[in-house]
């Protein structure tokens, strides 16, 4: 398919995303509005700056994704169009984030969190090298859920 790219994310597409993207059952739980704070943050364009960004396929919004450098690891989060999810279209999404920031910021590991329940992404993420390192409380959407922590080391060495 065609290639994807990073963009900076506009107010604009924040909005929209914030707004209107709604993921059905369990997974509704990675809807914006569900945590006023990642809301507020997200919806703030001086904490979004050079952080987060869209994701785009023919300028068309298909995901997002924010990215935190420090001391040669990179710490990502991400999220597709609801549309888009359950349809195989995962690993070519994350696999292009994983070779975007392998190629920017040549770091040593990449890490996420994703909620302990969502076993599809973890799947996912084991598919494309990512190791389950880490269990944690996360407080997010006015309760405290289990999450995993899941790191990719670096080819290179």
């Amino acid at each position: 398919m065609t290639k994807y790219q990073i963009v900076p994310m506009t107010q604009l597409q924040a909005e929209s995303i914030a707004n209107t993207w709604r993921y059905e059952g369990i997974y509704a739980f990675y809807d914006m509005d569900q945590d006023e704070e990642d809301m507020a943050e997200f919806l703030d364009p001086a904490a979004r700056e050079g952080k987060v960004f869209v994701v785009t396929q023919m300028e068309e919004v298909i995901g997002f994704c924010s990215i935190e450098s420090e001391n040669e690891e990179v710490e990502i989060g991400f999220g597709m169009r609801p549309d888009l999810t359950g349809k195989g279209n995962g690993k070519d999404f994350v696999s292009f984030l994983v070779d975007y920031i392998t190629k920017a910021y040549h770091p040593k590991k990449i890490c996420l969190a994703v909620a302990d329940f969502n076993k599809r992404a973890i799947t996912l993420y084991e598919r494309i090298g990512f190791q389950q390192t880490e269990y944690f409380d996360q407080s997010t959407n006015g309760e405290v859920y289990p999450f995993v922590r899941m790191i990719l080391e670096s080819k290179k060495d």
